[in-house]
């Protein structure tokens, strides 16, 4: 079978009609594949951990409970992949469910309505869209977030386009970027926006202009609460530091077992490879290495290039942090044969990866600005890791001799010899694991 370029789709609908006709409408581009289909809940949660698609598209209320399973599943599929784009499509124009999507950031996220995907390319659009971090709302979601009340206030054309900027869900700060001035300035037009139409606003009504205002809310909750948290930072830590009430530049100092990984070869394997066809191995590189990491507690700080950084034990002090560690690395390695043995029955290079495992204490912050903003661990800990990883060939883990004390469960490993590395100025102690088997001499 021939590599496959372009963007994985994995769709979810109750409906087997409805299925099979959003199939048909992606199998008319040559750039989007559906990897794989399901009817409920769980079979979205399951079948898309399994095929790991850059982009879902999924209904909105499925089995058991015909509520938002939909919603849910893709949100749970996000935390497991950070970065998979989804697409919402709903029989509903009810507006409040793009706005329960916009409240949570609107990156990576498109809400559609079935009766018009057949429309052009609509639905073709919204995949590329949300699959490269971007948004998209359905005109006539945005226009019934609008219309109820544009006629009752007599807006300008100035007015009427920051009524459908927010209805978009355009953040205050992407606003203010836009117009040219401050975040406080936008948020004050907004305000005075609301209050026009709040002017003689009739009892009929009432209900379109509570509309705007939860729409106004969920955007202002997502400046508070910190979007770009979701966006920028590793899956579950958002969330933690925002109920910790944690700010830029905090620091924790932390004991934690830090792994980093990297393609051997890589730059000989890209001179050779067509771009998009590395680009689609990487996905599925990254996806297989953050399932590893994740089911063994561990947080993915970084995927950069060819190379991956996770940490155990931060922002969430965990137990055992080396022995996780440790099984992860295992484990990465476990499904990267898996991922390779599938890409050379396709005609594909296949990856070889060394990692290497360091223990001992950090620094752990958010840090950056308003417009970057990334969760960092810092100190010699995450240098040591990145030096003995170099150490490692192809399907092998280096670890540290503290990560090797600090196992509860202690592995058979190949001492090495100690060795300089860039940075120390006595020897470095380290252990390969699995050991090397020397060869057996001929009789």
């Amino acid at each position: 079978m021939g590599a496959v370029a372009g963007i994985t789709v994995f769709l979810a609908d109750d409906s087997v009609i409805v299925r099979e006709g959003v199939r048909a409408l992606l199998d008319l581009e040559e750039d989007l594949h559906v990897v794989g289909t399901a009817e409920d809940y769980d079979g979205l949660v399951d079948g898309a951990g399994a095929t790991a698609p850059q982009v879902v598209v999924t209904d909105i209320r499925m089995p058991p409970t015909f509520r938002r399973e939909g919603i849910d599943a893709a949100k749970q599929v996000r935390k497991r992949h950070p970065g998979t784009g989804v697409v919402i499509l709903s029989q509903y124009d009810e507006p409040e469910y793009a706005v329960s999507l916009l409240a949570e950031g609107a990156a990576g996220y498109a809400y559609l309505l079935k009766d018009r995907i057949g429309e052009g390319d609509q639905l073709a659009r919204a995949v590329r869209e949300v699959a490269s971090g971007g948004s998209m709302l359905d005109p006539i979601i945005v226009e019934a977030l609008t219309r109820p009340v544009t006629s009752e206030g007599d807006l300008t054309a100035e007015e009427e386009a920051l009524l459908t900027a927010v209805a978009q869900g355009r953040t205050i700060k992407a606003l203010a970027v836009a117009r040219r001035t401050t975040p406080a300035a936008v948020a004050a037009s907004i305000e005075r926006l609301f209050v026009k139409l709040a002017d003689g606003l009739s009892a009929g009504n009432a209900g379109s202009l509570d509309r705007l205002r939860t729409l106004h809310q969920a955007i202002v909750d997502r400046e508070e609460q910190g979007e770009s948290l979701s966006r920028l930072l590793p899956g579950g830590v958002a969330d933690l530091l925002r109920a910790q009430g944690r700010g830029v530049g905090e620091t924790d100092e932390l004991e934690v077992t830090v792994l980093m990984s990297d393609i051997r070869g890589y730059t000989t394997i890209a001179e050779a490879t067509d771009p998009s066809v590395l680009a689609g191995q990487l996905n599925e590189h990254r996806a297989a290495m953050n399932r590893a990491i994740v089911d063994h507690d561990g947080t993915v700080m970084q995927f950069v290039g060819d190379a991956v950084m996770a940490v155990f034990g931060a922002p969430v002090p965990l137990e055992n942090h080396a022995d996780r560690a440790v099984a992860a690395a295992a484990a990465m390695h476990a499904a990267q044969e898996q991922v390779n043995d599938d890409w050379v029955a396709r005609g594909l290079a296949p990856f070889g990866l060394g990692i290497g495992v360091s223990t001992g204490p950090v620094a752990a912050a958010i840090l950056g600005s308003d417009e970057r903003l990334e969760y960092s661990v810092v100190g010699d800990t995450v240098n040591l890791t990145q030096r003995v990883q170099q150490w490692a060939d192809p399907g092998e883990t280096v670890l540290s001799s503290a990560t090797m004390k600090a196992l509860s469960v202690p592995i058979d490993a190949e001492t090495l010899e100690p060795a300089l590395v860039k940075g120390r100025q006595t020897p470095v102690a380290a252990h390969r694991f699995p050991p090397r088997v020397a060869p057996v001499a001929a009789s």
